[in-house]
């Protein structure tokens, strides 16, 4: 469920009209809706209110500060993955006791940063991090809090760059490893083993990979409790699809009740981290037609964003619904085939192929939808093009979230040597 609708032939964020903000914001520009934000959110805690979890937003999806304070403002913690979303975590007033840290590759540095700032726990993805925290907390002379991340090695369905649970993966740790440390967890003075965790995946929509992998890790706690090694959490990850095209992902309550079942009596703290599911769909993008480029073979709707702005469709062949901010104006009748591709210099650089549209011309606005996650926490200035604008509507209100980059922006931090000079 999102809060873009038509009124009146006219696109419309919760109560402000799209085209509106078009004419004051120079596109392409991110639009958020804030009750739709807000809203999903809600409905994963009603959903699992009889667990009582502590639900964990993950930055990645979408680190925008206004975003990131909404949430926390809402009660939710956050999901990391660097020293500089611990940085955000932290400006937009998040509790560390409210913060997870995953990540293979976590830095000395970061380590050390978020030891300091006593975050809840990291979620650990190897035996050598495992050591670099260890060796970290006895130089602070403390005692870091952990989850070891599994890998219960179980089939997402998803698409092969966001699938995290197999063995053939970069992430986690094999049950066999993280037996055999939790059994010598005493080795590890500076350590506090206080949980579990696992991440399976992005966009799933099936819970069947959730329930399996669910199952096998509280067969190892099963395992480990028998051996009085006490496990305090249970982090059971994010990945909760949305819909993009056809797709029909499980509601927050279809999801819950395959789920909490499970949970239930085991007397586990338990933790989700929802990006996607939060954010997706409360995003998208405008952007403004330039041309319509018409050649023997194809059709082109040459649109201001490209590939830089938004990667999904580029990177992973993702599917965007786009719709005219104005139907109305629009010939349905002479309907036909466009790719709808943008002004960066690669074959790569489209939102859609092959995609049937009505007529349309130069100037008309489209919307992108279903971009508020993986869509600006992805944003590059690849061929020296300015980062967009974030809005966010909350009511008949709009805020600009963060400003549109400027050409100083692009070069502000370059540096030329003297000898160039």
């Amino acid at each position: 469920m999102h809060d873009f609708k038509y009124k009146n032939s006219e696109l419309f964020c919760e109560a402000v009209r799209v085209g509106d903000i078009a004419k004051k914001v120079a596109t392409p520009f991110y639009l958020y809706s804030y009750n739709t934000l807000l809203g999903h959110f809600h409905k994963l805690r009603k959903a699992f209110g009889s667990l009582k979890p502590l639900i964990c937003y993950s930055m990645k999806a979408n680190s925008n500060l206004s975003i990131c304070r909404a949430l926390t403002k809402a009660g939710s913690g956050l999901d990391i993955v660097s020293g500089g979303e611990l940085y955000k975590a932290l400006l937009v007033g998040c509790s560390p006791k409210k913060i997870v840290y995953a990540s293979v590759g976590k830095t000395e540095e970061e380590i050390r940063q978020a030891i300091a700032k006593q975050i809840l726990f990291f979620n650990v993805e190897s035996y050598p991090e495992l050591e670099l925290i260890n060796k970290v907390a006895k130089d602070l002379n403390v005692a870091a809090s952990v989850a070891l991340r599994i890998n219960p090695d179980v089939e997402p369905k998803t698409h092969s760059y966001i699938t995290t649970g197999k063995l053939t993966n970069k992430f986690g740790i094999d049950f066999d490893t993280a037996y055999t440390i939790l059994t010598h967890r005493k080795k590890m003075r500076h350590i506090n083993f206080n949980g579990l965790h696992m991440h399976i995946g992005s966009q799933i929509i099936d819970a069947q990979p959730y329930i399996q992998a669910v199952k096998k890790l509280l067969g190892f706690i099963q395992k480990l409790r028998k051996e009085a090694i006490p496990i305090e959490y249970l982090n059971i990850g994010g990945g909760l699809g949305i819909i993009y095209n056809n797709e029909k992902p499980q509601t927050a309550d279809e999801f819950a009740k395959k789920i909490v079942p499970l949970l239930k009596n085991t007397g586990l703290k338990i933790i989700l981290e929802p990006g996607r599911f939060i954010v997706g769909n409360a995003g998208i993008v405008v952007t403004k037609i330039l041309y319509v480029k018409k050649t023997p073979l194809k059709n082109f709707v040459i649109v201001d964003a490209g590939m830089n702005d938004l990667i999904r469709p580029s990177l992973y062949g993702a599917y965007h619904d786009i719709l005219p901010l104005r139907p109305s104006t629009i010939d349905h009748r002479l309907s036909t085939k466009y790719d709808v591709v943008g002004p960066i210099c690669e074959s790569g650089d489209f939102f859609a192929k092959d995609r049937i549209l009505p007529k349309v011309n130069e100037g008309d606005f489209l919307a992108i939808m279903s971009t508020g996650a993986y869509g600006f926490s992805m944003a590059s200035n690849y061929n020296c093009r300015l980062r967009p604008a974030e809005v966010m509507i909350r009511g008949n209100k709009s805020f600009v979230v963060r400003k549109r980059d400027s050409y100083l922006d692009l070069v502000r931090k370059d540096v030329i040597p003297e000898f160039l000079k």
